[in-house]
């Protein structure tokens, strides 16, 4: 699967390629009968599953030949290339290049979740024989098989359009004439269907839940046309869309790993699922352990990871066709959705991570104080800079140094991003799903749905949940400082400068808190997690004199040159 990343291997006609092509075909297929075998008890349904294959393979070869696509030199919009027009081929290479690499990033994600939402339906399994079903089986198929059938069929769909993405990503006439782009809208849309079908149990959540996702689409053309009224088109400027486009990759990898993690909190929710129905009647197997307990909090981290979903997919959706993204991130209408998707993934996680009204109230605490700093430094450093810059007025750049200094920026942006992303997408799965699991029923005097290690391990317990939540919160903090881009250029410089350095200290903060949740999640006795915090140190030990080595022969390499140099430019040396 790594060689397909590097699709140059794969491309060359040689025996070696067609061998590692026919190895990665054999793995997906061989996914997608375990797929198959594992996710449904039924022969029907599994030719149903098989024929989906075939299915997504037609329509395919059916966009690319029956003449429904138009002539890729005559497009300047395609939704899986950047803004500029190829003018010769090494740029037409680059914009195919860049659309694979699109393509297999939403595939491989997509089909990720979608495997692990087939084979760990919503609702859970039967833990013992009954009427109508028998251990193993969906509940969810037993109660409501409508519903069943509907996430799973479009959580089929989309896996299997993932993987025949994957497999056809490297023919060129697909990619080049958009044929894979309807596969991926495919997926997406399947995603969709499958979040709504399985994330509740509510036909009117369903349908709430299908619309967020329009009236995001319809905010961002809303947001557009208001924000452009008095914009004047300008020029073709090759640095702003360079500038545009490294904003887009950004915003595009926080959309695609949000929409990850949010789909698998939404069809398992904390606290899991309840095993039989009450004894009240209220709620019946399958439904959350949470609904079950606290109707408000569980609708509250409902409709808060929703929300946020959405947003990542409308996200996705807008963000592939550069006729849509360019006037939206001008407008900074793509930042606003981000920072409410923060917002809110913030608010599922305080919600869905503890079932106690004061611990939430602590996460959200923790959170405004922390965005209530950053915003704080960020008005000193507004003032300060404004007068400073009355007295000293900025001198004109050197061009070389300049570009040389941006490309250092975006990397050190690109960095932190992928950092904050991958830390909060770790953090966020480890506050919903604590280790040692949660009571799956009330039987034993514990509260259904409370993490076993509260009850057992308390201390070790707080411990891990403090340090995760320290750990997300700054993970979200540092996503949303590098989401604005509305400073003049004059203060950009400087902004960005102070800003990095605040955003290392923050992501440092970041992991320092996971080791910790690590240390205390990760074992059950203290002892281990001494052994851990000192393997750590002695890992960071290592770093330390491997680098203070480095540096003492570094500098005894530039004295013995520089002594050698002194000697050969000395009158006594020349004959």
């Amino acid at each position: 699967m790594l060689l397909i990343i590097d699709g140059k291997k794969l491309r060359e006609k040689t025996a070696r390629s067609r061998v590692l092509y026919g190895c990665i075909v054999v793995a997906l297929v061989s996914l997608v009968g375990a797929y198959t075998a594992g996710s449904c008890r039924k022969t029907d349904t599994t030719a149903k599953l098989v024929g989906l294959v075939g299915a997504v393979l037609a329509m395919a070869y059916i966009l690319l030949y029956g003449g429904f696509y138009t002539p890729a030199p005559k497009i300047s919009c395609s939704c899986f290339s950047p803004a500029k027009r190829p003018d010769d081929d090494v740029s037409a290479k680059e914009l195919l290049e860049k659309a694979r690499s699109l393509v297999l990033l939403l595939a491989t994600l997509a089909a990720t979740i979608t495997y692990t939402a087939g084979l760990d339906p919503p609702g859970g399994f039967w833990q013992d024989n009954g009427d109508g079903h028998i251990a193993g089986d969906p509940i969810l198929l037993t109660t409501n098989a409508r519903r069943y059938r509907a996430f799973y069929y479009c959580n089929s769909v989309a896996f299997v359009a993932s993987l025949v993405a994957i497999v056809l990503v490297q023919k060129e006439k697909l990619v080049k004439h958009h044929a894979l782009e309807a596969a991926m809208i495919l997926v997406l849309f399947g995603l969709i269907g499958a979040y709504a079908a399985g994330s509740c149990r509510d036909v009117n959540k369903s349908i709430y839940a299908m619309a967020l996702a329009g009236a995001v689409l319809i905010y961002v053309v809303i947001h557009i046309v208001f924000f452009t009224l008095d914009h004047k088109d300008k020029k073709d400027d090759a640095r702003e869309d360079l500038l545009l486009e490294k904003r887009r990759k950004r915003l595009l990898l926080f959309a695609i790993l949000a929409a990850t993690i949010t789909y698998q909190a939404g069809l398992t929710p904390p606290g899991g699922f309840l095993l039989q129905d009450d004894k009240l009647g209220r709620h019946h197997a399958g439904d959350p352990v949470l609904l079950d307990n606290y109707p408000r909090r569980y609708n509250a981290f409902f409709y808060c990871n929703s929300i946020s979903f959405m947003l990542s997919i409308a996200l996705i959706i807008l963000l592939v066709n550069p006729n849509l993204y360019r006037p939206a991130i001008r407008s900074n209408a793509l930042s606003v959705c981000t920072a409410v998707g923060l917002l809110c993934l913030m608010g599922a996680y305080a919600t869905g991570s503890t079932q106690h009204l004061k611990t939430s109230i602590y996460i959200i605490v923790l959170a405004v104080v922390v965005l209530l700093v950053a915003a704080g430094l960020l008005l000193v450093f507004l003032l300060k800079r404004h007068g400073n810059s009355k007295k000293n007025p900025p001198s004109a750049p050197i061009k070389q140094k300049d570009q040389k200094g941006e490309r250092k920026k975006h990397a050190r942006r690109k960095y932190l991003m992928l950092l904050g992303i991958l830390v909060a997408s770790v953090a966020y799965q480890a506050g919903l799903k604590p280790p040692g699991g949660t009571w799956q029923s009330g039987d034993s005097g514990y509260e259904a749905g409370n993490p076993v290690m509260h009850d057992n391990r308390r201390p070790r317990y707080l411990v891990f949940f403090y340090s995760n939540s320290i750990s997300f919160v700054a993970s979200i903090v540092v996503i949303i400082m590098l989401l604005p881009q509305w400073l003049r250029k004059e203060q950009q410089g400087e902004w960005e400068k102070w800003s990095l350095r605040v955003m290392n200290w923050t992501i440092r903060l970041d992991l320092f808190a996971l080791l910790g949740a690590y240390a205390a999640g990760s074992n059950r006795g203290w002892k281990t997690s001494m052994y851990v915090v000192a393997l750590i140190i002695a890992v960071l030990g290592y770093f330390v004199i491997h680098m203070k080595i480095s540096t003492c022969l570094e500098r005894r390499r530039k004295k013995r040159d520089a002594e050698l140099h002194y000697h050969e430019g000395s009158p006594q040396s020349k004959p």
